[in-house]
């Protein structure tokens, strides 16, 4: 991980930071992004622990000497994460929302994964050696670049919806509802098919940056005592900071399949 790259650790840390201190000051998981059944024996043991990981992981990452173990916690924490979202996909597969759902974790997870990848310093011979060889990066740049498609086709399938989050001062609301999520799915498509692909996965990550900063951080001022905005702008925060760790690891143009 070269200095050019620490911005988006750095950014990546303080997502897991701030959803730690959240699921700690609550006891509680990060509400629909985090949908663990409320019968679950010690849920909210659970939760703390969760919380416990983040924050740790976070911390870590911010750490030079700390980086390696914390991007070896991370990674199978957000992994477990993201299958959280599994049940929906086979309950309501045709429901876009849920795969919407998944598609935000997804991108989470694969910046968790290029994180990994480059800081885990997996010894060679390791059985996780697949995850961090060429082959195991390929793999979470298609499932970045996937995850984007149904992000960006929320917006169109639910623009009512989407409008509503723009900014009540930009004009042509309905417009940069579908703007963006024609944005995403462009995106999504770069990345896919290797199409200025470093380029693509920097403008998915500054779509997201600015969602969170125009859409989120307003909510917090509105109410700061009010537990959604927190959390949803630091789970905004953090699929961001994802989508830049992997727009400055993908390759400025790479082959479609590994070699």
């Amino acid at each position: 991980m070269n200095r050019t790259q620490q911005p988006a650790v750095t950014l990546f840390a303080i997502g897991m930071i701030g959803l730690g201190v959240l699921a700690l000051v609550y006891g509680d998981f990060a509400m629909v992004w985090q949908p663990v059944p409320a019968g679950i024996p010690g849920r909210t043991l659970l939760a703390y622990a969760s919380g416990v990981i983040m924050l740790l992981g976070g911390v870590g990452l911010l750490v030079e000497a700390t980086a390696a173990w914390a991007a070896r916690l991370l990674f199978p924490y957000l992994v477990l994460w993201a299958l959280l979202k599994v049940p929906a996909l086979i309950v309501a597969p045709r429901m876009e929302a849920v795969w919407l759902g998944f598609g935000e974790l997804a991108v989470l997870l694969t910046g968790g994964w290029f994180l990994f990848g480059k800081l885990a310093k997996v010894p060679n011979g390791s059985p996780l050696g697949f995850l961090t060889n060429d082959t195991g990066i390929f793999i979470a740049r298609l499932l970045f670049a996937l995850s984007l498609i149904p992000i960006g086709l929320s917006h169109i399938v639910y623009v009512k919806e989407t409008t509503e989050l723009v900014p009540a001062w930009l004009p042509y609301r309905v417009g940069w509802a579908y703007l963006t999520g024609a944005g995403q799915i462009a995106a999504g498509l770069g990345v896919l098919f290797s199409v200025l692909p470093r380029i693509a996965a920097g403008a998915e990550a500054a779509m997201i940056s600015l969602f969170t900063l125009l859409v989120w951080a307003p909510a917090i001022a509105a109410a700061p005592k009010t537990r959604l905005p927190w959390t949803a702008f630091f789970i905004s925060w953090a699929i961001a900071s994802a989508a830049w760790v992997v727009a400055q690891n993908v390759a400025p143009k790479q082959s479609t399949h590994p070699q």
